[in-house]
């Protein structure tokens, strides 16, 4: 009887217990295209309209929580189909049992957008692109396990260009493609996110039908700003550090520092040690042959410099963005004044010695390859040495690059090409060295100094983007807020647009929730009677660049070549 009583419970009440575990029904999916025919190299826009049961929701594309399932939408394109854009809608705020803030979700039903390119190749006829929509559905006390539905973007690819013929405007004026997954995740204010966060696509095409004039940045008074209007207006543009300021000066400068950095202590007593290792100097037999064995020596050094300072300077193309962060700048600040300490001898940093312990044959002396080689070795080596004045001339180099300046790159050659001068002169023979002592530590005590300026100089751009960075996010919404309802525009392909279409010129004002010289700008420059006068028959754009790391700012950022915010730019319609 008792277990016939057990059963009968357990039959009664299993049914009530599998309700209350039973996973929710899979979301309903529907693929929308803009247009029922599309033509080789054309933009398809496609809608993935998603419904979620009643009484669940999902977490959005980026929940607050990094630990929880994010919504994705995996594009896998045939060839001749390339993916640009997955964009997500707004999340919304749920409030979850025991969770301390409120969760991102998405509930009801909702439109993700989805734009793909057509190659120029492409064959007509139909085609169904895959598509995988990965969720988590969850309820007021749970979540259940992550499920991904397969679906496509069914496309018809003609052999004649489609007009546009959208059965779908209301789902489509959802979404703002050109955006990325930023608008439900950018700290913008509403008036501004239809350009604020990102430059909608069109406009990034729109900026090829304009000409730059001029870019700055940084707080400007009334008369700087109105100076910087009146040079782009006239032509005189000044870009970066060599325009007008004497490059020669800078290149000479940079040679000098290189051909210095002989007379430190751990390198200019290896100078004859490493010549009769490579058979130069005394043993070279001619002074021509010593010439040629100690240029290959020297030339090794620049190469290594020049191309160790080609990779930094290159593989930083977000060098800009990287500058202007506070934490960067206060770790350059750090390092440096560990090697202004080694300069003081305080710490001892030298690999030179190692250098002879790289063994050389009698019948491998005089070789132009291994002379070759063991430059490049000792540059290597030596480089623990000169690390402060070469990391200084990268650093210099890698800013005046982000500026626009391409003749930067030449600087780290120059500086090894300082270096290498007495090794082809003291091959020959023709070169009187001088003797090691006491002096040489003098000489590395003025790097010392020097690197000691540049690190105070680091220490300062790190405490005002620091200072720049303690300012009231509304304080700057609302100053942005007023620029608006003055007649500016918060998008960007919309400025353009109206720029191009009444002929006028465009200024561009860069700007962030978090950047105090915005708010500056706004309540002081920009209120100036004579600013606003000059500025009248602009077209004005506030540009949110709220994250200048994240896409699509950083790609427009880096066009303006601009280093941090704020930052201006002035255009004209071609």
């Amino acid at each position: 009887m008792r277990y016939l009583t057990l059963l009968l419970i357990v039959s009664l009440l299993g049914p009530a217990a599998s309700a209350q575990v039973a996973a929710p029904p899979a979301a309903e999916l529907r693929m929308v295209v803009e247009r029922p025919r599309y033509q080789a190299g054309d933009t398809v826009r496609a809608a993935l309209e998603v419904r979620l049961p009643d009484g669940y929701h999902a977490n959005a594309n980026k929940p607050r929580d990094p630990s929880l399932i994010a919504m994705t939408v995996a594009v896998d394109p045939p060839g001749g189909v390339s993916a640009r854009e997955v964009v997500f809608p707004e999340s919304k705020d749920f409030q979850s049992a025991g969770s301390p803030q409120p969760l991102r979700v998405f509930e009801g039903t909702f439109a993700i957008g989805i734009q793909l390119e057509l190659a120029e190749t492409i064959a007509a006829g139909p085609l169904d692109v895959p598509v995988r929509f990965r969720y988590q559905a969850c309820n007021e006390s749970q979540c259940f396990f992550p499920k991904t539905i397969a679906t496509t973007v069914p496309l018809e690819i003609g052999a004649a260009r489609a007009a546009v013929t959208s059965q779908h405007k209301p789902l489509f004026a959802q979404i703002a493609f050109g955006h990325g997954d930023k608008p439900s995740e950018a700290p913008a204010p509403s008036a501004t996110a239809p350009g604020g966060a990102g430059a909608e696509t069109a406009a990034s095409a729109s900026l090829d039908d304009f000409v730059v004039q001029g870019t700055t940045g940084g707080f400007l008074g009334a008369d700087e700003f109105l100076q910087f209007i009146r040079n782009a207006e006239s032509g005189v543009v000044q870009r970066g550090m060599f325009d007008g300021r004497g490059p020669l000066a800078i290149l000479l400068l940079v040679f000098l520092g290189g051909l210095a950095l002989n007379l430190t202590p751990c390198v200019l007593p290896m100078i004859p040690i490493n010549l009769a290792i490579i058979g130069a100097g005394t043993r070279s037999g001619s002074r021509g042959r010593g010439f040629l064995l100690g240029a290959a020596y020297g030339s090794a050094m620049a190469v290594v410099y020049g191309v160790l300072g080609l990779i930094v300077i290159l593989t930083a193309g977000t060098f800009g963005t990287i500058n202007s962060s506070p934490w960067f700048n206060a770790g350059i600040a750090a390092l440096f004044v560990v090697l202004a300490l080694a300069m003081f001898d305080v710490l001892v940093i030298d690999f030179s010695r190692f250098s002879t312990r790289f063994q050389v044959s009698d019948g491998s002396r005089g070789s132009f390859v291994v002379a070759f080689a063991m430059g490049a070795v000792a540059a290597l080596l030596a480089g623990a040495c000169v690390a402060p004045v070469v990391i200084q001339v990268v650093l210099f180099a890698s800013n005046l690059y982000a500026t626009g300046t391409p003749a930067a790159l030449a600087l780290p050659f120059v500086l090894g090409i300082g270096m290498a001068l007495p090794w082809p002169l003291a091959g020959a023979g023709v070169a009187a060295l001088p003797k090691p002592g006491a002096w040489m530590v003098r000489i590395k005590q003025v790097f010392g100094v020097v690197i000691l300026a540049t690190a105070l100089y680091y220490g300062h751009q790190a405490y005002t983007l620091f200072a720049d960075r303690w300012v009231d996010p509304a304080a700057v919404n609302a100053s942005v807020q007023e620029q608006l309802k003055s007649g500016w525009h918060s998008s960007l392909d919309q400025g353009l647009a109206a720029a191009k279409r009444e002929g006028k010129p465009v200024l561009i004002d860069f700007w962030a929730t978090w950047c105090k010289n915005c708010l500056a700008m706004d309540i002081t420059t920009f209120k100036d009677a004579g600013v606003v006068s000059a500025l009248d028959r602009y077209v004005k754009i506030k540009y949110q660049a709220e994250d200048p790391a994240e896409s699509p700012a950083r790609e427009v950022l880096k066009r303006f070549d601009a280093v941090g915010l704020p930052t201006y730019a002035i255009l004209r319609p071609r």
